[in-house]
């Protein structure tokens, strides 16, 4: 239990650093169109407006109960899943946000097209989810157990004994469970291939050491963030 604990502050530490780091490659503009892809209740994003500067706010979300309560925050939210095309116009927003988002999808092809149809051509894209070659993942498999990462699923937490998850109810819903994680390189090169260009990566979380040190060691941390803009 100790142990599960300590864990756990760490992630939470990591979790932190990681909201820093999206807030650090944010940019002020106040007339911004700002798109959060799976904004669920609409609280994080209007932090996310907040660090802008902007009240154009929008969102997809999958909950129609979490899209009611992003609509109360005055975000122009839709119901809808990030596997279809997206029910906005081409070109039409300055900054897209998806923090731990696609690791859940298995569609990644459509997402990142309808990403890329209705960014700007001057406008970015934040993408922050969860490295595969985390070294808490890589350890995981020395043992052998199940990499943390890849826990969370429909019946309860499975193959690993440390895993967050075990806390969790028995059953969840299968869009919260993870299809598809990315390591350092690989992450990089799928975004490229769609003709996006990395402008700027920063990371967090890097237990059992302290969270900071993975943005120093970006291909071994927890959480990975991305700032990428069309080519």
């Amino acid at each position: 239990m100790l142990l599960r604990n300590y864990l756990l502050s760490l992630v939470n530490k990591a979790k932190s650093n990681n909201d820093k780091n999206i807030f650090s490659l944010l940019e002020e503009n106040n007339k911004a169109n700002l798109l959060d892809l799976g904004c669920a209740d609409g609280e994080w994003t209007l932090k996310l407006g907040e660090a802008v500067g902007t009240k154009n706010l929008f969102g997809i979300e999958l909950s129609t109960n979490l899209a009611s309560e992003s609509v109360k925050k005055n975000i122009q939210c839709v119901v809808s899943n990030l596997n279809d095309n997206f029910p906005f116009t081409d070109n039409f927003f300055d900054i897209i946000h998806a923090n731990q988002v696609i690791e859940h999808l298995f569609d990644l092809e459509k997402f990142i097209n309808e990403i890329f149809r209705v960014l700007k051509p001057d406008g970015y894209v934040i993408i922050s989810t969860e490295n595969l070659a985390s070294w808490h993942n890589v350890f995981s498999l020395l043992f052998p157990c199940q990499p943390f990462s890849t826990t969370n699923n429909t019946l309860k937490a499975l193959g690993n004994p440390l895993s967050l998850w075990k806390n969790h109810p028995t059953t969840v819903e299968k869009s919260w469970c993870h299809s598809k994680l990315w390591a350092y390189r690989g992450l990089i090169e799928f975004f490229e291939s769609y003709n996006f260009k990395v402008k700027k990566i920063m990371g967090a979380g890097y237990y059992p050491l302290p969270s900071f040190l993975g943005n120093i060691d970006k291909r071994h941390c927890h959480w990975i963030s991305l700032k990428i803009a069309k080519i």
